[in-house]
């Protein structure tokens, strides 16, 4: 099935409502009425486009958890040592947390939510987040740059980290996302026990 740019962008107008509507309410205290309300459409519109408030549910998730880890592979290969790409990793987690600070609040403490087959997708894509940060916590521990006892569950401490910045983050607080990845990178050093 084709799509056309007017189909496409009432799709995108209805995963954004559908995203601040989850993110401000929760999954089920939202109803497809308030996300076609959000978006300006009638609720049928929803049911035209989407099959169910899952699905939408669904598509947020795979698309803010596939961006998630494309950004951290990119930090990741743009720098050489084990130091250095766990600081740039570090940094891009942050940062897209707190600039995308409302789908990644969906995208994790919504999971729950999600049909079998969709949860187990999104679980796929978590575990592969979660493989490429316990990479770079070994790798750096058998380099000698780190210096923990358990790299996976320090790679656990690290991830938790940079989600949690969802959760807390506020536009008009007094950090600036550019500013937190900076500081989170000098953490992700701190607690591998790497001294510059």
């Amino acid at each position: 099935m084709t799509t056309t740019p007017r189909s496409d962008e009432t799709r995108t107008k209805l995963l954004e409502a559908a995203t601040a509507a989850f993110a401000s309410k929760g999954f089920h205290a939202t109803t497809t009425r308030d996300i076609a309300a959000a978006a300006g459409m009638s609720p049928a519109a929803v049911y035209v486009h989407h099959r169910s408030k899952e699905e939408l549910l669904h598509l947020i998730s795979r698309t803010g958890h596939t961006r998630t880890l494309e950004l951290l592979r990119a930090a990741i290969a743009a720098e050489a040592d084990p130091p250095g790409r766990l600081a740039a990793a570090m940094r891009a987690f942050a940062v897209h947390h707190a600039r995308g600070h409302t789908m990644a609040r969906v995208v994790n403490y919504e999971l729950a939510a999600l049909n079998p087959e969709h949860y187990a997708e999104i679980v796929g894509l978590r575990r592969e987040i979660a493989r490429e940060v316990r990479a770079l916590v070994r790798a750096g521990v058998e380099s000698g740059d780190f210096h923990v006892a358990d790299a996976g569950m320090t790679a656990n401490a690290l991830t938790s980290l940079g989600i949690d910045v969802a959760r807390w983050y506020r536009p008009d607080g007094e950090w600036t996302p550019d500013g937190i990845g900076e500081h989170y990178a000098e953490l992700a050093l701190r607690m591998v026990g790497h001294t510059r």
